[in-house]
């Protein structure tokens, strides 16, 4: 490969690994809410770097090694631990990239990028029209809080009842709804299920 397509796969690689991180859901929320502190916008462009050097520098990359790196990263940068299962995806769509960067096919590099970025957008769209949709209940809090004070409960089923328990009484006088051991120290209750 010549010096001049070298370099022309390397700013390509550069852009889908960009494209790649910008379409990450976790990264993209951990920077919107600051999780790496008042600079997260400049980690997330380090992000993109440290990434493309850790692909540059160990050629042989298995999946889960991109994984634990990536799952590095953003706990160290972001305090974040990501368990939404997106992991093992952004690394395979960066560790194929790497791969047509190896090959030099600028054209698969640009085409994968591309078909993510409008992937991304499609997604941004939606998400946009969800939060329209849900902004009348920001309150949610402010009117649990004022259902309880009027006597009402919401059962599962989402009827109400106006001061009666949605819960049945039980027919067993020796067994209770919740048992003394099932309240931890800090105040939590265990829920148990039915038998």
């Amino acid at each position: 490969m010549m010096a001049g397509a070298g370099e022309d796969a390397r700013a390509l690689f550069r852009a889908g690994v960009r494209a790649v991180l910008e379409a990450w859901p976790a990264l993209q929320i951990a920077v919107e809410n600051g999780f790496g502190g008042v600079h997260s916008q400049e980690k997330a462009e380090w992000l993109g770097g440290a990434v493309e050097d850790y692909f540059i520098r160990n050629a042989d990359l298995e999946l889960d090694e991109v994984e634990d790196f990536l799952g590095e990263l953003m706990t160290n940068e972001f305090d974040t631990v990501v368990e939404d299962g997106s992991l093992p995806q952004v690394s395979q769509q960066l560790q194929t990239m790497f791969h047509h960067f190896q090959k030099g096919d600028g054209a698969a590099l640009r085409e994968m990028a591309s078909h993510i970025t409008q992937k991304k957008c499609k997604v941004k769209a939606t998400a946009l029209k969800a939060a329209k949709e849900t902004d009348g209940d920001q309150d949610d809090a402010d009117s649990v809080e004022e259902m309880e004070v009027k006597g009402v409960t919401a059962t599962n089923d989402g009827a109400t009842t106006d001061g009666v328990s949605p819960q049945p009484e039980p027919s067993d006088p020796n067994s209770q709804n919740i048992k003394e051991e099932d309240i931890v120290e800090d105040g939590w209750t265990i829920v148990r299920r039915k038998k």
